[in-house]
């Protein structure tokens, strides 16, 4: 009994903060967990920038609606649901992804959720749970799943940890630098690798 935990942005599908950053020119928002470990003040600090410069959710779902997949990752997902269970662990949030997981044939995702207006403005997000990644690849483990967990940033090393194995895929060099404990996958195969090795026995 095998599962694979994936993080979403900058693993399967482009980090949308940045894309969106890019189409706005406003180069605040493209801070992610790659730059700031502590959620929290990252999100707030995102809801001020968005409502400082009157920007919202259908602001937001213009961009996303542009995005797909990141080259080979829905190839790739879908050799690994072939073999494994496979679950995205993100901090985006539902009213972000579904335009992305439609393109990705509907895996299985948890994340969070947006406090949305009825002008469209953001005005809060609500966490499914602190951590929840972690928490999510401890309850795999609890119900005896061998665990193998993915991702780029800060964000990620909890649920790196608390797998039986966790792989750095694509991260930044300080990610590296401060987590040199987790083996780094540079592209899919090297990833695929990894996942094979880990599920061997």
């Amino acid at each position: 009994m095998k599962i694979v935990c994936l993080d979403l942005e900058g693993v399967l599908v482009p980090e949308i903060w940045i894309e969106f950053a890019e189409l706005t020119g406003i180069a605040e928002l493209r801070a992610t967990t790659r730059d700031v470990p502590d959620y929290d003040e990252l999100m707030r600090f995102r809801l001020d920038v968005l409502n400082r410069n009157g920007l919202g959710l259908p602001d937001i779902e213009g961009v996303i609606a542009k995005l797909a997949p990141l080259d080979g990752a829905k190839t790739f997902l879908d050799g690994l649901r072939e073999r494994y269970q496979v679950v995205i662990l993100s901090d985006t949030f539902y009213e972000f992804a579904r335009p992305l997981m439609r393109q990705l044939g509907w895996p299985t995702l948890f994340c969070h959720e947006l406090a949305v207006a009825d002008d469209g403005r953001i005005t809060d997000y609500r966490l499914r749970m602190a951590d929840h990644k972690r928490c999510s690849v401890e309850a795999f483990r609890g119900l005896n799943f061998r665990t193998l967990a993915a991702g780029d940033s800060y964000n990620d090393t909890s649920m790196l940890k608390a797998a039986h194995t966790g792989v750095l895929f694509r991260p930044p060099q300080n990610v590296v630098d401060e987590f040199p404990q987790f083996p780094v996958a540079r592209d899919y195969a090297a990833l695929d690798g990894h996942i094979r090795e880990a599920f061997a026995d």
